[in-house]
C-alpha cells in the first residue's frame, strides 16, 4: 500500500511543478491561485511522502518520488509547454523509467 502512496506522492509533485509553470506565465490573481496551488500540492507531496517512508527505505523512497516526479514534469513540459522533443532527451527519460522501475524492484 505504500508504494502507492509513493506513486501518489510523485504524482502531486509533478502537479506542483505544474502549477509552477502556470504561475510563470499568467499574471495578477491568476498566478497567486497557481502559487496556491504550488503550495497545496507540495504540502500533500511531502505528506504522502512522510507516510511512505514509515515503511519504505528512505533512500528507495526519495529517488522514487523524485524519479517519478522529473519523469511526469519531462512529459507535462513536453505535452502540456510544449517543451522540445529530441531523440537524446526520450532516451535520458527512458533511462530514468528503467532506473526507478529496478530500484523498486530490489526494495524489500
Amino acid at each position: 500500500m505504500n508504494w502507492v502512496i509513493l506513486a501518489i506522492a510523485g504524482l502531486f509533485e509533478v502537479a506542483f511543478a505544474f502549477c509552477l509553470g502556470k504561475a510563470k506565465v499568467t499574471i495578477g490573481n491568476e498566478m497567486y491561485l497557481w502559487y496556491a496551488g504550488f503550495l497545496v500540492a507540495l504540502t500533500v507531496s511531502m505528506g504522502l511522502l512522510i507516510k511512505a517512508t514509515q515503511t519504505l527505505p528512505i533512500g528507495t523512497a526519495y529517488a522514487v518520488w523524485t524519479g517519478i516526479g522529473a519523469v511526469g514534469t519531462v512529459l507535462v513540459g513536453i505535452f502540456v509547454f510544449k517543451e522540445p522533443t529530441t531523440f537524446l532527451r526520450l532516451l535520458f527519460l527512458t533511462t530514468l523509467i528503467v532506473s526507478i522501475v529496478g530500484l523498486k524492484a530490489v526494495s524489500h
